[in-house]
């Protein structure tokens, strides 16, 4: 079955939400890489986004300042082609706070990266779905 942005979210898809706010960023990325290998369209961009994104985290945190900035830009990409709110996710929100965690790495710097606001650090955040 193909999921749409208006479906409720699998729960594989709320383990991974879990394991992203949780910080267990590779983690997150395995469970909905599963997710996304049998998409098309519109959700499988969702799902790419957010493993982007999680995978941009994780690579700040050990220390790969070309990754993360890249795959921050990048999963970007991906969720602006998504609806605002897809699977109960607040799609908008992730993106605004994606871009601000990339441009403020790319203020700091490689050498300063570690600096970095932990109050930036993105969270996926939902949405009622009613």
């Amino acid at each position: 079955m193909k999921r749409t942005c208006e479906d409720s979210p699998p729960g594989q898809l709320l383990q991974g939400i879990r394991e992203f706010n949780r910080r267990e960023w590779h983690e997150c990325h395995e469970t909905i890489e599963d997710l996304w290998i049998g998409e098309s369209g519109e959700v499988r961009d969702f799902y790419q986004g957010i493993i982007q994104v999680a995978i941009a985290l994780h690579h700040w945190r050990n220390g790969n300042y070309g990754g993360a900035v890249i795959l921050l830009k990048g999963g970007v990409g991906y969720l602006r082609r998504v609806a605002d709110c897809c699977q109960w996710v607040d799609v908008t929100r992730l993106i605004a706070d994606a871009d601000a965690m990339r441009s403020a790495l790319e203020e700091l710097g490689k050498e300063r990266m570690e600096s970095l606001d932990p109050g930036l650090i993105p969270q996926i955040r939902t949405v009622s779905s009613g």
